[in-house]
């Protein structure tokens, strides 16, 4: 361990051998493990007094296999046992490691890892295979563990580490608050994705603004959906039951199995994108399913339908309540608010065009809007800031707030803001705050469509046609006719309602006329089904669906 002088001490986990102390029987990851003879469900389970000392096993099996303080590790490990015990070892360690989701695709992934330069690869056999066969990261990895069998490749196995671990007590690196922790890639969603370099600082201050905003105590049951998300449990004292579901896939789950887990372990909170919450609602709605234990979901990833939140409520307990989180992988939570408001206040107005309400901002955050600009803004004195009311570029000061893009200079320029010392983050999306201070989500900074005469934002144009019952959603993007810049709509149909094109268009025109935000709109285009994110299945890939359009209208 190191001798680092002891002020100023920071790791994230060092939360986990606290909780082990205080409940060191109670379950602190659960995963699927099949079905037994008799047909049973069957879960492979870790307590936290286990979880704590096999995570103290392998990181000083890490450091004896020549992983050291602070290299680049990526992780491309299946959510498990394994991959807690995994990731808490390298953050005791103080190894980083670097998280991308799998389902980016072959081009993105490779490029991340060129980005990174990782020195190290702990992965699953099949993540070997497409290192070797693809050749990421060949000019940078020294280190290799394997997470199973391990073939012609060479390097350890997890087993070795576990071996060579054995012994000496706890395991915890006195790393600083400032010192990097892990690198996570953001779902690049809206380009490439970029690594965000997170600091032990940043995760301790979203455990505690999560803990705070939401009320969560330990010896609750988390259901995360999202395997990242999952990693904030051992820290608050939450039992993670892993679903049995494709991670990558969350709007293909499939509900009775997520029904199963809730009921088999009385979840009480869940973490889900919109996408699987949409399913597993129209699901609930139509086969009377209750989700009797949950007294919490939080979703995020983007805005979450008012008809999901109704139908949802209709599957949780009276005093069960749906929070949607507002922020991004640089910084979270911003601001939050509960489904009841939307549904009682915010949702009207958000279909007469008013954007998404996203809440209040989560203390002590500092927000503020300021006016549109695609150029860096390296001082805040070169900031104009915009009244209530005002849409511009959303900011955020906080002790959330991360530092940098691994790799990435002037990415890290465009997003940054120097304000006398601290790093403001520019979150790429517009809005504005209204006059009881709450704050409205307007659409990705990069989405909205400029006109000869005014500028159109996404999110209160497409929320004014989402209504329409035969459209389950839409997505505005810009195209160039005859050389004039024009908006238009792309229609996901609902797949429950039938009407004509020509009916459904003229119908859509009519509702775009009652409103100042959608008025003057007159191209629509039916599209079979967006591109969407990997991770949440909710953003939609507004830049694929830009060039689609000008290829139909040319």
């Amino acid at each position: 361990m190191s001798d680092a002088d002891d002020s100023g001490i920071c790791n994230i986990a060092a939360a986990l051998p606290e909780m082990a102390r205080r409940q060191p029987q109670a379950l602190a990851v659960v995963a699927p493990a099949g079905h037994d003879r008799e047909g049973n469900r069957s879960y492979a389970r870790l307590t936290y007094q286990q979880l704590d000392e096999q995570s103290d096993v392998i990181a000083r099996g890490l450091r004896a296999c020549g992983l050291s303080r602070g290299m680049r590790t990526v992780l491309m490990v299946k959510p498990g046992l394994e991959f807690f015990a995994l990731t808490f070892a390298l953050f005791k360690a103080g190894i980083v490691p670097v998280m991308i989701d799998p389902g980016l695709g072959i081009k993105q992934l490779k490029a991340c890892l060129a980005e990174v330069e990782p020195e190290a690869f702990i992965g699953i056999p099949a993540a070997q295979v497409a290192r070797i066969l693809l050749g990421w990261g060949r000019q940078t990895i020294r280190h290799l563990v394997t997470v199973g069998p391990r073939w012609f490749w060479g390097g350890a196995t997890l087993a070795k580490l576990i071996a060579a671990g054995q012994g000496a007590g706890p395991f915890l690196e006195k790393t600083q608050a400032d010192e990097t922790a892990a690198i996570l890639f953001t779902s690049g969603s809206t380009g490439i994705a970029k690594g965000v370099v997170y600091s032990h600082g940043n995760f301790m201050a979203q455990v505690d603004l999560i803990r705070a905003t939401y009320g969560i105590q330990p010896g609750e049951i988390d259901l995360p959906t999202f395997p990242l998300f999952a990693l904030f449990d051992p820290a608050l004292g939450m039992t993670t039951i892993l679903p049995e579901m494709d991670f990558t896939r969350p709007a293909k789950v499939d509900p009775e199995k997520i029904k199963a887990a809730i009921d088999d372990w009385g979840v009480t909170n869940v973490f889900a994108s919109p996408a699987l919450l949409n399913t597993v609602a129209r699901h609930g709605v139509q086969h009377g399913v209750q989700w009797t234990s949950v007294k919490r979901i939080l979703s995020a990833g983007a805005p979450v339908p008012a008809i999901t939140l109704e139908r949802m409520h209709r599957m949780l307990s009276p005093g069960a309540e749906i929070f949607t989180p507002y922020g991004a992988t640089e910084v979270l939570p911003v601001a939050s608010i509960s489904s009841r408001e939307i549904l009682a206040d915010t949702s009207a107005l958000t279909y007469g065009g008013a954007g998404v309400c996203v809440g209040r901002v989560v203390p002590p955050n500092d927000v503020r809007i300021i006016e549109i600009t695609d150029a860096a803004l390296a001082e805040w004195s070169q900031v104009r800031e915009m009244l209530v009311g005002e849409i511009g570029e959303i900011t955020v000061l906080g002790p959330t707030v991360t530092s940098a893009y691994f790799g990435r200079p002037e990415a890290t320029r465009l997003a940054k803001i120097d304000r006398a010392g601290q790093i403001v983050h520019r979150m790429g999306d517009v809005g504005y705050f209204d006059g009881v201070g709450r704050l409205w989500f307007c659409g990705r900074k990069s989405h909205r469509v400029e006109l000869a005469d005014r500028t159109l934002f996404s999110a209160p144009v497409e929320e004014i046609f989402n209504t329409h019952a035969g459209v389950f959603r839409t997505a505005l993007v810009g195209a160039t006719v005859a050389g004039i810049r024009v908006p238009v709509v792309c229609i996901e149909l609902d797949q429950e309602a039938a009407l004509a094109k020509p009916a459904l268009f003229e119908s859509l025109k009519a509702m775009g006329e009652k409103f100042a935000a959608t008025r003057g709109i007159t191209r629509f285009l039916i599209h079979p089904g967006f591109p969407v994110d990997v991770r949440h299945n909710a953003k939609i890939g507004r830049e694929k669906l830009a060039v689609w359009v000008q290829g139909e209208l040319s």
